[in-house]
C-alpha cells in the first residue's frame, strides 16, 4: 500500500504511465505490468488504485479528455475577446505542429495546470488508440460523450459572449459549437492519417477560417 499522503501523486503517476504505455504500445499491448514499469512502482500499487485493466483504460481516457478542458479554463480570462478565447481553445484542442522536444506526459492538475502537458505526437497516438477502441466499447463511448458535451457547452458560452458583446454573430450557438468540435475531431483524424492539405498548410487553418467568418459577419 502506498504511503499516506503520497496517494494522490502515486495515482497520478499511474495514470500518466498508462497514457505513456498506451501511446507506445496501444491499448491491446498495454498491461498492468508494463504500466508498473513505466510508473516505477510495483504491480500491486497499480491494482491498489485500479482493480483491472479495463478500469485503468477508462480512467486514463477520462483524464486524457479532461486535460484539454483544464488547460483551457486555466488560461481563459474575462479580459479576452471572444475570438481570442476561441483561438486559445483551438491552441489546445488542435495544437499547431512543432518539431521541438516536448517532454513527458502529465495530465495531473496536482502541481497546477501550467505543469500539465501531452506532447503532440503522443496526443495524436492516444487520440487514435482511444477513439478506435471507443467505436466498439460503450463504456468508452460514454466517456467521449460526457467529455465532448462539456466541451460543446464551453464553446457555446464563448459564442454567446461574442454575440452579447457584439464581437460575433452566431445565430445558433449550440450548432456552431457542435460544428467546430466536429471539425476538430475530423481534422485530428486527418493528422493521424497524415493526409496533407491542398495548400500544404497546417490543417488547423480550416478551423481558424471558420471562427474568422463568424467574427467578421458584423463588419
Amino acid at each position: 500500500m502506498p504511503k499516506v499522503g503520497a496517494e494522490p501523486h502515486r495515482r497520478a503517476a499511474v495514470l500518466n504511465a498508462t497514457l505513456m504505455c498506451i501511446s507506445a504500445h496501444g491499448i491491446e499491448g498495454m498491461t498492468l505490468d508494463k504500466v508498473a514499469e513505466y510508473a516505477c512502482c510495483s504491480k500491486g500499487v497499480v491494482t491498489y488504485y485500479f482493480k483491472s485493466k479495463d478500469t485503468l483504460v477508462i480512467e486514463a481516457f477520462r483524464a486524457f479528455l479532461a486535460y484539454y478542458g483544464l488547460k483551457i479554463h486555466s488560461e481563459i480570462r474575462s479580459t479576452l475577446k471572444a475570438g481570442e478565447m476561441l483561438d486559445l481553445t483551438l491552441k489546445h484542442i488542435l495544437p499547431a505542429h512543432t518539431d521541438e522536444p516536448q517532454g513527458a506526459i502529465n495530465v495531473s492538475p496536482l502541481e497546477g495546470p501550467d505543469q500539465m502537458h501531452i506532447p503532440h505526437e503522443d496526443q495524436a497516438r492516444l487520440f487514435l488508440h482511444f477513439f478506435s477502441k471507443a467505436a466498439l466499447d460503450p463504456r468508452l463511448q460514454e466517456v467521449v460523450s460526457s467529455g465532448y458535451q462539456q466541451d460543446i457547452q464551453g464553446i457555446v458560452k464563448i459564442f454567446d459572449y461574442g454575440n452579447l458583446t457584439g464581437q460575433m454573430k452566431v445565430q445558433d450557438s449550440p450548432s456552431a459549437a457542435y460544428g467546430l468540435l466536429a471539425m476538430v475531431v475530423g481534422l485530428s483524424f486527418f493528422r493521424v492519417a497524415q493526409i496533407p492539405t491542398l495548400n500544404q498548410q497546417d490543417n488547423r487553418y480550416i478551423c481558424e477560417d471558420y471562427i474568422a467568418r463568424l467574427s467578421n459577419e458584423r463588419t
